[in-house]
This record gives C-alpha cells, sequence and structure tokens, in this order.
C-alpha cells in the first residue's frame, strides 16, 4: 500500500509545478519518494517470482524509478516537475531496450501496464514477424483467463492506417501488424492505491502480463 500523504503530495505538486514550491517541500517530496521506493521494492521482490527473466536480471528500485524532474528542453509544457512517480521493470534495466512491466502512480491517473513501447524499427520487425509466424500462439496468450481478467487486448494508441511493408492488407495477423506498440493497461482507482492489497493486486496483473513479456523478450532476443 502506499500512504495518504504521497497521494496528496502529488496533488500538491500539480497545483504548484514550480521550484520554490518545491524546495520549500523537499522534506514531504523525500517521505513521497521513500515510500514509493519501499513499494517498488516489494515489487522487484514479487516479480523475482513471477518472471525468470527478471530474476536473473536482479534490480535495484534505483534501476526502476524514472527521477521526478522534466526535460524541457525540447517541450512546450515547461513545468519542470513529473506530476508522477512511475517505475519500468525490465530484464536488463532500462538502458537496455525490452518488454516489460509498469507502474504509475499519479492520483486520477493511475495504471498498471506492461509490454513494449515504440521499438526502434529493427527490433519493430522482428516482434511483427515473431507474431506473424505464431499468430495462434499469440491470440492464446492474449485470450488467456489471466490476461483477460485485468486486459481488454492491446492498446492501439498510433497504430498503422495501412498494412506495413512487406505484410498484404488480408494478412490474418494484419491488426496486430499494424501496431507501433504492444502494450496493454489496466487502471487503478485511487481509492486502491491506500488498501493494503496494493501490492498483491499489481502483481496478480503482472503475471497476467507475464506469457506476453515472454513473447516478445522471445522476438527481440
Amino acid at each position: 500500500m502506499l500512504k495518504t500523504t504521497t497521494l496528496s503530495f502529488l496533488t500538491d505538486l500539480k497545483a504548484n509545478n514550480n521550484k520554490p514550491w518545491f524546495d520549500a517541500n523537499r522534506p514531504a517530496y523525500e517521505a513521497a519518494k521513500g515510500d514509493f521506493i519501499q513499494f517498488v521494492t516489494t515489487l522487484i521482490d514479487g516479480l523475482n517470482t513471477i518472471d525468470p527473466a527478471i530474476s536473473e536480471t536482479p534490480l535495484q528500485s534505483k534501476s526502476c524509478i524514472f527521477r521526478i524532474n522534466r526535460d524541457v528542453r525540447f517541450s512546450a509544457n515547461k513545468s519542470p516537475y513529473k506530476t508522477n512517480f512511475g517505475a519500468w521493470f525490465n530484464k536488463g534495466g532500462k538502458k537496455l531496450e525490452s518488454a516489460g512491466y509498469y507502474f504509475n502512480l499519479e492520483p486520477g491517473r493511475s495504471f498498471i501496464a506492461g509490454g513494449l513501447y515504440m521499438p526502434d524499427a529493427t527490433i519493430l520487425a522482428t516482434i511483427r514477424q515473431e507474431i506473424d509466424y505464431n499468430l495462434d500462439e499469440f491470440e492464446g496468450l492474449l485470450a488467456q483467463p489471466a490476461f483477460t481478467k485485468y486486459f481488454t487486448g492491446l492498446n492501439r494508441g498510433e497504430a498503422l492506417q495501412r498494412p506495413p511493408k512487406g505484410y498484404a492488407a488480408d494478412n490474418p495477423a494484419i491488426e496486430y501488424l499494424k501496431l507501433k506498440s504492444f502494450t496493454s493497461s489496466h487502471t487503478l482507482s485511487d481509492n486502491s492505491l491506500t488498501k493494503s492489497s496494493l501490492s498483491k493486486q499489481t502483481l496478480d496483473v503482472f503475471a497476467g502480463l507475464q506469457p506476453i513479456i515472454q513473447f516478445l523478450n522471445r522476438a527481440v532476443g
């Protein structure tokens, strides 16, 4: 579970996204960050039993959590801080492009997700080929009860309008092959964030994703 003070800090930060306020409230930030680190550590321990690839790559919370500072150099939004805490869990850590699991903490916009977001062209091509060659297996994974309990399929944002080069429009896998990302997400209510069951709930969702993550990483190599 997470503390109500952690959610309150993020809510207040959204309303006061500036350096003077952040500096004045740094103790509250450090307390919220510590709370999130503790939660992430619990998730890492659980993932070690769910995903063999994760257990083979010892992860630490600091290698999973994203910085709260925003890079505003090329953004029209000059707010200096993110208004969420996010953590990414994958084999090899954040510097390795592989499929993994994500937890987003943001009042009103919290969710659990996983997969591979916007891989580079080479990796995208290998994933499409893997799906094309093993469509029955892939669709079987998407139909598993552990997956459908939490997800309604893959997110279709930023999908191609036309078939990718090298694939015919009547390819049985075409709706998957048009995807540029292979992710699924499960929304969390604010009320669930402070319940003692949050860690178990998150790990149950991650477990539902694990066969898909494994399939994608088989393609990535």
